[in-house]
């Protein structure tokens, strides 16, 4: 095993707990003593530090949600003099004021070696070429694997996001074995390697995606189209990037950095704490942060938790790969829709991943379309066979969702390509 697999990764669970009971007295009490939001937050709820002697006392804190970090924004929740952080990280701030994050210096050692881990178990070494193009600057994925992979001693290419001719040619030039990107980019990449007849001259063995959800489908095209073993990986900026969990070879979820951060599942409505195997919201707290220390952070994902035993040997608990999420989830005409079941029927019936979701409403009423890329073998069929097509994903859409989108079929490569996150659903009800 590594040094990473042996650091805290296959700890007892005795040995986990104690050391996560010892942490979040300590990140508790230091974010009373320094934060006056979070504070003021546990004197109405009539706790204090004393009162959190083990992690079975998460339910007596407050929650913390993305309201709250945009009410104190920019220096509300920071928990160290300003003259110790070092850097912040940064939400888009595409549904309002922008997240902000800060960092010490120790903060950032941390979240290296979290990203390192998620590095190694992709089988990822010192002899590894690691291809990063996450976007850097404010966006964590950039920041979050480059210092993982320096980590792990891997040589880095710092290639963010775009500018695809050169990714490829650095990719053939200097071997790339571990490409770090969103999956609708690894996608893109794929499309444009194949299509320039260069899949002979790529070297990869393995990528870590995330900062965007996507199907068990969409892993196992992108694992076909560049031959490789796709692992998935989670993180929030407001907890600290990627690395907050990461997937092993086993890929049936992802073990969470449980030595830096515990996790809960709850009802989203109620807030009340669910067993471990129970489907519900994911939430965070982080026990070794310094200046920005997150305690039960409601991320809105909806996951489940699981401890069964791992053949990596790992005894970190897994997450499963998010079911959607609770504010983002899509309500059309009273229904619930998560753009994650759309995409599990487009894979299924062939269909690249390239798809939009586009919603208005017209006399008081919702209109739903899903625009989907054909491939060009699909393309070159005749106007009856699209027809069928069409009709074929409407009946797959239909039994899946419950409602009946309007089904559009359209030319390859004619909905535009992300080189980062990728933009799948057009809802203009809030224009």
């Amino acid at each position: 095993m590594s040094y990473y697999q042996r650091d805290m990764e296959c700890a007892s669970r005795e040995t986990m707990r104690k050391i996560q009971t010892e942490r979040l007295a300590g990140t508790v009490a230091h974010a009373y003593k320094n934060v006056p939001y979070y504070r003021a937050l546990m004197d109405k709820k009539g706790v204090r530090p004393e009162d959190i002697k083990s992690p079975d006392d998460l339910g007596k804190l407050p929650f913390l949600s993305k309201d709250d970090l945009r009410e104190a924004y920019p220096y509300g929740l920071l928990a160290v003099p300003l003259s110790e952080a070092v850097r912040i990280q940064s939400t888009s701030g595409t549904t309002g004021k922008r997240v902000v994050a800060f960092y010490t210096q120790r903060d950032i050692d941390l979240w290296d070696e979290c990203c390192a881990r998620a590095i190694v178990a992709a089988g990822g070494g010192k002899d590894d070429v690691v291809h990063v193009s996450y976007g850097y600057g404010l966006f964590t994925g950039g920041p979050g694997l480059n210092g993982g992979s320096h980590k792990v001693g891997s040589l880095t290419l710092p290639m963010s996001s775009g500018n695809t001719e050169r990714q490829i040619q650095f990719m053939c030039d200097l071997g790339s074995t571990i490409l770090c990107c969103t999956p609708s980019y690894a996608a893109y990449l794929a499309e444009s390697i194949i299509s320039q007849g260069l899949s002979d001259k790529i070297r990869l063995k393995a990528g870590i995606f995330g900062a965007e959800a996507w199907s068990e489908e969409m892993r196992r095209d992108i694992e076909a189209r560049l031959s490789i073993k796709a692992y998935d990986i989670y993180g929030l900026t407001e907890i600290s990037g990627p690395g907050v969990s990461f997937e092993c070879s086993e890929q049936t979820g992802m073990h969470v950095n449980e030595d830096h951060f515990i996790a809960e599942i709850i009802d989203p409505a109620t807030g009340e704490a669910l067993p471990d195997g129970s489907k519900g919201e994911l939430v965070f707290s982080c026990i070794t942060k310094e200046a920005f220390p997150l305690l039960r952070y409601r991320t809105r994902d909806i996951c489940v938790l699981s401890r069964k035993q791992c053949s990596c040997g790992r005894t970190l608990v897994k997450m499963s790969k998010p079911m959607g999420r609770s504010d983002d989830m899509l309500i059309i005409r009273g229904v619930n829709v998560f753009p994650s079941q759309i995409e599990a029927v487009l894979m299924h019936a062939g269909f690249p991943s390239n798809y939009q979701i586009i919603i208005d409403r017209v006399n008081y009423t919702d209109t739903f379309e899903v625009q989907a890329e054909m491939t060009p073998e699909m393309f070159s069929d005749t106007v009856k066979h699209v027809s069928a097509r069409e009709n074929e994903l409407l009946a797959a859409m239909r039994s899946m969702l419950g409602i009946s989108p309007k089904v559009t079929l359209v030319a390859p490569r004619s909905i535009a390509r992300s080189e980062g996150k990728a933009v799948r659903i057009v809802d203009r009800r809030k224009i």
